[in-house]
């Protein structure tokens, strides 16, 4: 499996260089200029997985790849990624601008947790088309953060999590359709924050030797404590999905990674996603993709 792209990875390959404080943080951030690495002279990122997280602010064309879909950006966007969701983008042309930051999990410990927003989670939209007006409120806040990573205030890193969830909640306001999740009751949006949580603490696969443990809606219900059909109401409340589906989804979003970035045989991949019989798995993937994992393995990404 191709390995996952760390911090050192990325300031190696794109800034040529490491931050001296980088081992000794419990948590990173930094912030930069999109304009520095674009062009022809610049190093492509792989497409992989990152262990870290990255919120840009992309001004011009782009085609984004990321799990098994590509994103054309005609004018400018806001792309939210994180760990579990492997991506790459290409410059369609050259005349880009932007803003870009990333960080760790870790910088956001008891501040919050990011993977409750829609922006980070599996089957969301992490692609956030952007008026040229909010695109200027963007670039403030941006720039705010080059002010504060710069300054000798001793809270500046308190001032830069707020910065980075001013831009979260722009982009959510600029999705009606996720403004629902937040009138639900405080009960059903904890069910359901639950289910996504243990869903995704079994990914990213990353050995042969590692298998998912729950993959039916009755066992995510034992474990979180719930009637089955309790938490697929909450689940159907929130996200308009049944349980079953998303379980499939992320299930089948994982299979599509393996499948493209591993050489393990389609066997192993099976029994790692939960399934102890391999014509099961292929006709749960023929069921979502219309392919058998063999053909989808040697198609492009689209």
């Amino acid at each position: 499996m191709k390995r996952t792209e760390t911090l050192e990875d990325f300031y190696t390959i794109k800034i040529k260089g490491m931050p001296e404080n980088l081992q000794k943080e419990i948590g990173h951030f930094n912030v930069f200029k999109l304009d520095d690495y674009v062009g022809s002279t610049c190093n492509p990122l792989p497409y992989t997985r990152k262990d870290f997280y990255k919120i840009s602010l992309i001004i011009g064309r782009n085609k984004v790849h990321y799990a098994d879909k590509i994103v054309e950006i005609e004018d400018q966007a806001l792309f939210f990624a994180n760990p579990q969701i492997p991506y790459s983008w290409e410059h369609i042309d050259e005349n880009q601008t932007g803003f870009f930051c990333i960080f760790t999990e870790a910088f956001f410990s008891q501040f919050g947790n990011l993977k409750e927003y829609p922006l980070f989670q599996p089957g969301g939209n992490p692609i956030v088309p952007v008026s040229k007006e909010l695109a200027e409120s963007l670039k403030a806040v941006y720039l705010r953060m080059f002010d504060e990573i710069d300054s000798d205030y001793a809270f500046k890193y308190d001032m830069l999590r707020n910065l980075v969830f001013e831009i979260i909640h722009l982009a959510l306001k600029t999705q009606t359709v996720t403004s629902s999740l937040y009138s639900k009751s405080n009960a059903t949006i904890r069910v359901s924050s639950l289910f996504l949580e243990l869903l995704e603490r079994q990914f990213p696969i990353e050995s042969i030797s590692q298998q998912i443990n729950f993959r039916s809606p009755s066992e995510f219900a034992n474990q979180l404590n719930v009637h089955v059909n309790h938490l697929n109401k909450a689940l159907k409340e929130t996200t308009g999905k049944t349980t079953s589906q998303i379980i499939s989804e992320r299930i089948i979003q994982e299979a599509m990674v393996l499948l493209k970035q591993t050489n393990w045989n389609i066997n192993e991949i099976a029994w790692c996603l939960g399934f102890e019989e391999l014509s099961h798995f292929i006709n749960f993937f023929k069921k979502n993709t219309h392919l058998s994992p063999k053909t989808y393995r040697v198609t492009e990404i689209v």
